[in-house]
Formats: structure tokens, sequence, C-alpha cells
């Protein structure tokens, strides 16, 4: 169907072309070709609408197709805050496109050239200028201060009462560090990072003893998430795309967003039945040859859910302890002690 609708198309426009030229040759017999208003200028004119008319079609019809790959409903709060300006902004430039492109089809056909017609000589409008320069500029300021106004949220202090977790991105994986039940990071120094300690812990001070790293995230629903971000080597970026949140990862400049998940993994299964699906993190920068691995799954929980698992977890320094050699004398005792902690489940979704 696709290969005879373009070979449709081309015989018209030959069709068309055949007929310019004949009706060309006509008027060189008739003697009138001096004449400025011929068939093809009739003809480009009616194209116009026609053009109109078949753009709107297709374009009403992939808008329909396309609905198809779009992302489910946002399962963060600051998500749907986030899809209600994304359509508002579609709403405005829809709008505007569409308006702009009747303008601009019809205009060539109902101003078309006729012979004993004269253009106006039109230099200039202040009024339209004025009209065409602050409305639209009333409605982007509208649009931005909404987005502005999301966007420092997202990026401001978290509640008092969120969770924290590091997020670190390297060629080519994401790396989850939790702090432990004092709820405080401890420092890291790049000329720790080796094959195991690869966040380069520091352990020089009593926050960092109880620190400990997981191999997806973890969150619980409806409570507020503070994503700490960094990036250990060149430029990546946290898109976290079912929660509608996107932070780059910046060497040496650390990074955070937070927000507030509505739907726990279990839910979100049910609701698309499918019983493979989970929230994920990818990296929207090209970060080299192996970005497309970037991925990181994340696991939202319920409250309870969440706390077993937090609270199974073994630090860094307990299943590392040849790292001991490090922490300097005075925190020794607190490292034996992490040491010292009995061996916990550390999985609790598959």
């Amino acid at each position: 169907m696709t290969i005879i609708v373009t070979i449709s198309a081309v015989l018209i426009l030959v069709v068309l072309g055949l007929l310019l030229k004949i009706q060309g040759m006509v008027d060189v017999l008739r003697g009138t070709h001096h004449k400025r208003e011929t068939l093809s200028n009739k003809v480009n004119a009616a194209l116009f609408p026609v053009f109109l008319i078949v753009g709107t079609v297709a374009f009403v019809w992939f808008s329909i197709y396309a609905s198809q790959f779009y992302l489910p409903e946002a399962s963060s709060i600051h998500g749907k805050v986030t899809d209600k300006m994304f359509w508002e902004s579609i709403y405005v430039v829809t709008f505007v496109f569409i308006a702009t492109h009747i303008l601009l089809f019809i205009f060539p056909y109902i101003y078309q050239f006729r012979e004993g017609h004269k253009a106006t000589f039109f230099p200039d409008n202040n009024k339209l200028e004025l009209i065409w320069t602050v409305i639209p500029a009333i409605v982007l300021a509208l649009l931005v201060i909404g987005g502005w106004k999301e966007w420092s949220s997202i990026t401001g202090p978290a509640p008092a009462d969120h969770v924290e977790l590091e997020i670190v991105g390297k060629q080519f994986d994401w790396m989850v560090r939790y702090p432990g039940a004092d709820h405080k990071f401890g420092k890291h120094d790049f000329r720790k990072i080796d094959g195991t300690n690869v966040l380069g812990l520091a352990f020089t001070e009593r926050e960092g003893m109880d620190d400990f790293m997981a191999d997806k995230v973890y969150i619980p629903k409806g409570k507020a998430v503070l994503f700490k971000i960094r990036s250990r080597d060149v430029l990546h970026s946290v898109f976290a795309f079912h929660f509608r949140q996107k932070m780059d990862a910046v060497p040496g400049m650390p990074t955070q967003f937070w927000f507030t998940p509505t739907k726990t993994t279990a839910e979100m299964r049910a609701e698309l039945n499918d019983s493979k699906f989970d929230y994920a993190i990818a990296c929207a920068e090209v970060c080299g040859k192996s970005h497309f691995a970037m991925k990181q799954t994340i696991i939202v929980l319920e409250q309870s859910e969440y706390d077993k698992w937090y609270n199974e977890q073994k630090s860094f320094i307990n299943k590392n302890p040849q790292y001991i050699s490090m922490v300097p004398d005075n925190l020794k005792a607190v490292a034996m002690e992490q040491i010292a902690a009995p061996a916990k489940v550390a999985s609790l979704v598959p």
C-alpha cells in the first residue's frame, strides 16, 4: 500500500508538470505567453489548501498513533505536576502551530496573483507588532514561572522526615550508597578508590562507619526521597522517567533532587499487567560507547517493607573488614562494632 501511494503521488506530480508545460506551449502558440497570470500560478495557489488539509490529517493521525508510546501516569507527586505543565505547554504550542499554519497556507491562496490586482504596500503596523510581542511574552512568562517554582521545589531542601541516598555515576553503571542508622553520610576521597571501594569511602569519621551500598535503589512509597548525585568520571544524567525526574551528575559538582513516590513496584506491575515491570534510572547523557548500559533498577516498597529491608543491611566495613587499616585509631572501636554485627539477609525483592 505504501509503494502504491508513493507511485501515485509521483505520477500526479509528473502529470501536473506536463500540464504546466503544455499550457506554456499553448500560450506561446496563441501569442499570450506574455501574460503574467498563468496556470502554474493557479495550480500552486490551489495546492496550498490541499497541503494544509493533508498535513492536518497526517498531524492528527500521528498524534493519535504516537500516544501508544507515552509513559504511563507519573508515579510521584512532582511527576503529576510536571505532566500537567508539559500538557499545558503542548496545548499552547499546538494552538499556535495550527493557527499559524492555517494562515501560512490559506493566505497564498486568497491573495494569489491576479491580473489587474495590485498588492497593498504594508511596511509596518505598530498595533500588530505590540499584540504578537506582548501576548506571547505573557504566556511564556506564565509557563516559565510555573516551571521555575516546581524546579525550585524539587531541588530545594527536602522535608525533614525524608529518606536520603547517594547515586554515583561512572562509566558505565550507577553505584548506590545509603547512610546507616545515624542517617548521615561519611566522607569520600577519590584517592581511596580501588576495585572494591568503588566510591572511595574515606572512613575518617564516625558517620561513615555504618554507610552501606546496595545493588538497586530501594525507596518507600509516600515519603520524600532525596537523591544526592555525583559523578566519578564524566558527565552523566540521572533520569528517573516514571517519576519525571532528571538531574545531571557533574564531576566535581554534587547535585540533588527529591520526590515522593505514589505507587509501589507491585502496584505498578498490577496496573500495567506486567509482572516483570521495574522502575528504572537511565543515563540521559551520551557518556561513552557503553552509555546504553547505564541502567539502575528502582524498587518502591511499602514503608514497613522498606524499614525491614533497611534494617537488614550490613555496612560496607562489615562486608569488607580489610579496610579497618584505613580507620584512625580513635574510631577503630566503632569500626569493630560494625564488623562484629551479625550477618543479615540483604535481598527482599527479586
